[in-house]
């Protein structure tokens, strides 16, 4: 049976460099891209589970590479981006999805090593790598970027409130670099999910009376999937997106309104 691909939605044959793409969002996001026509690169820290997502993709009939890399290591985003367009010339579409969140409860408690792990790993990373990828962007033709936010950038909380702020910051670099590139055909979103089944979010998705609770609160009554979000990614990475940029599109099933 052909395939029958809408113009609209097309991403075939385009780079899509996703960081923390081994699991849960970045996963969903490079399994989604790859599935589209994408050429992908999985990128985060431990190379072998890096490998198993390019096998699943290879499997399936798709393109990708691994490229181990820990977004706070500015030297190792130089390699990684090298080696990306040197294998297929540049990045088309970017993804800026690995982050960290080592600490809970009260700012007042933050340890300045903390505070400078959660913003070079959440905002100074994403500012190096678009740094890095962008212009070469431009020559390409432009492109697409796509950080991850979070509700967490939205509204105040007791006990995740710096990863809040990183969070924030993150989207507000989304706006500005959507000012500065947009006349070279380079569009800058941002997406701000609610709580998502993932493990980066396992404290509260395996606690079932919190988890009741969040989810009773919330309009769709169920917290996100990693796919969830990676449709999001793949439409604001394709044509179909083509007069947005610049904004923060909020997927929580509601929980911000409800």
């Amino acid at each position: 049976m052909s395939t029958v691909h809408d113009p609209m939605f097309d991403v075939r044959g385009k780079v899509a460099l996703i960081t923390g793409g081994s699991r849960g969002i970045g996963r969903a996001t490079a399994l989604q891209l790859a599935a589209s026509g994408a050429k992908v690169v999985v990128s985060s820290r431990k190379q072998a589970a890096c490998d198993e997502v390019v096998r699943q993709i290879e499997t399936a009939g798709g393109e990708a590479i691994a490229i181990a890399c820990h977004v706070g290591d500015r030297a190792g985003l130089e390699q990684m981006v090298a080696a990306v367009e040197e294998k297929w010339g540049g990045v088309d579409i970017l993804v800026c999805n690995a982050a960290t969140n080592p600490v809970y409860g009260s700012i007042t408690k933050l340890s300045d090593e903390a505070f400078a792990k959660i913003m070079t790993v959440n905002v100074q990373s994403t500012i190096w790598l678009c740094n890095l990828v962008l212009p070469r962007m431009a020559e390409r033709g432009g492109g697409t970027v796509i950080m991850m936010s979070s509700i967490a950038a939205l509204r105040g909380t007791a006990t995740i409130g710096t990863y809040g702020m990183s969070k924030a910051a993150e989207a507000a670099l989304a706006r500005n670099l959507a000012v500065e590139w947009g006349a070279q055909k380079i569009r800058v979103n941002a997406i701000a999910p609610g709580v998502v089944d993932t493990d980066f979010a396992r404290e509260l998705v395996n606690d079932p009376v919190r988890r009741a609770q969040m989810e009773s609160r919330t309009p769709l009554r169920r917290f996100g999937k990693p796919e969830d979000i990676a449709g999001i990614v793949h439409f604001l990475a394709c044509p179909a997106s083509a007069y947005i940029t610049g904004q923060v599109i909020v997927a929580d099933g509601g929980e911000t309104i409800g």
